[in-house]
């Protein structure tokens, strides 16, 4: 029996409603694989805890998660707190104390789901963003000086570092040579911003050279959502600024029919602390409690985890009973459905049980 403990924070919004319906899923593949034990600790931090305590998570928190062999992450944000604090309080510190440098988000259109591109296919659209997730535009170097008066000045620093940059983009080289197509595309701003951006774009040119087999090209950020949107089949591996992939991986999900089927990993490469998985969608306050969130993206982003974790069977399983569910027409309404977050789940859950693949 192979074991692993898994740090669940649910967190706010719809984020308990999709982590509950995964790790229900997950129970249940458990049983099928019968050689697999995912045992988990939810942890209520979030804004609920901040109302209560003043911060999003407790003072030791990382180290209450060092011992973890993942995070099961859901989502941050209410309407009532600002949205710098709970990012700042809770999924940050998280990523960033963890050096959780690769931020890697899957997308593709899955079978039953219709993208909003017109003539546009399952074959026609089958991305993975890697996203640098420790520097850059989200470093959080800066400050506001003279605060209320007239010259009141705020800075955002964007910081690129020789070896956060170097280590990122051989991640997506080695992601890349390691997908059929072997082609990578670097997203860049070095025609306006001179310094920082040059010095990825170099760094690209350097590491390139570690990968004969893999074709690559560099686009602009603002020309890339122009392919994206219009030549979708000329993508395949992609690799952008902490703010950049930010941007163009929600154009991604929503490309490929909605945000609410678009997962994420936060992967720390060297293993030396838990990975971060969670679903692109956010709170989604506007649904929460109304049962229709749309859990896919919890189940894919768990078939990361299970993957990252080694477990590629089970991950390769989840993945098929997903495709199978949303085949079947069995979507919740974001996607043109009308199932239930807990009907989906339950769809899911009779797939892993009643298929022999």
């Amino acid at each position: 029996m192979r074991e692993y403990s898994i740090a669940a924070i649910p967190a706010d919004g719809i984020g308990p409603e999709v982590i509950a319906a995964g790790q229900t899923v997950l129970a249940n593949l458990e049983m099928r694989l019968g050689d697999v034990k995912l045992t988990f600790k939810n942890f209520t931090w979030g804004s609920d805890y901040y109302r209560k305590h003043g911060v999003m998570m407790p003072s030791d928190g990382l180290e209450q998660l060092k011992k973890f062999d993942a995070i099961y992450f859901g989502a941050v944000g209410a309407p009532d707190v600002p949205d710098h604090v709970t990012l700042w309080g809770l999924r940050l510190p998280i990523c960033q104390g963890f050096d959780q440098y690769a931020n890697v988000r899957p997308t593709k259109i899955l079978p039953g789901i219709t993208s909003p591109l017109r003539n546009c296919g399952a074959d026609d659209l089958d991305w993975v963003i890697v996203r640098e997730n420790s520097e850059g535009e989200y470093s959080g170097h800066g400050g506001r000086a003279h605060r209320g008066l007239p010259e009141e000045v705020g800075t955002e620093v964007a910081i690129f570092t020789r070896v956060g940059v170097t280590r990122i983009m051989r991640y997506a080289f080695r992601l890349a040579q390691s997908r059929p197509r072997k082609l990578l595309t670097v997203v860049t701003k070095s025609n306006a911003q001179r310094h920082g951006m040059v010095l990825w774009d170099e760094i690209a040119s350097e590491v390139a050279e570690e990968f004969p087999e893999v074709t690559w090209d560099k686009m602009l950020v603002d020309a890339m959502t122009v392919r994206m949107t219009l030549k979708p089949r000329s993508l395949d591996t992609i690799v952008a600024t902490n703010l950049h992939a930010d941007i163009l991986s929600d154009l991604a999900g929503a490309l490929a029919g909605s945000l609410g089927v678009a997962p994420t990993a936060n992967i720390d490469p060297e293993r030396r602390f838990p990975s971060m998985f969670e679903p692109i969608h956010g709170s989604a306050f506007d649904i929460a409690g109304k049962g229709i969130a749309n859990p896919v993206a919890a189940f894919w982003t768990a078939a990361q985890m299970l993957d990252h974790l080694g477990e590629r069977e089970g991950s390769s399983r989840l993945m098929r009973a997903v495709e199978r569910v949303t085949g079947a027409g069995i979507l919740t309404p974001d996607v043109g459905g009308s199932a239930t977050t807990l009907e989906v789940a339950e769809a899911v859950c009779d797939a892993l049980h009643s298929s022999n693949f």
